[in-house]
């Protein structure tokens, strides 16, 4: 899966949360988005592993 795909898929998935929980705000939905970075940051540390490959075994669970 490239970045365009899992963005594609992201995007698939703010809106579905969006029409379950339509009280979330983009506010909300930016925020979830910064702690995922956060967590993919730490596991880059972590593991030494490149981005595009933490992605891709995300991808893969």
């Amino acid at each position: 899966m490239n970045k365009d795909q899992l963005e594609g898929k992201w995007k698939q998935v703010k809106g579905s949360f969006k029409q379950k929980y339509g009280e979330l705000t983009d506010n909300d939905i930016t925020y979830a988005e910064g702690k995922f970075d956060e967590m993919l940051g730490k596991l880059q540390e972590k593991t030494g592993k490149k981005r595009e490959e933490l992605e891709q075994e995300i991808s893969d669970w």
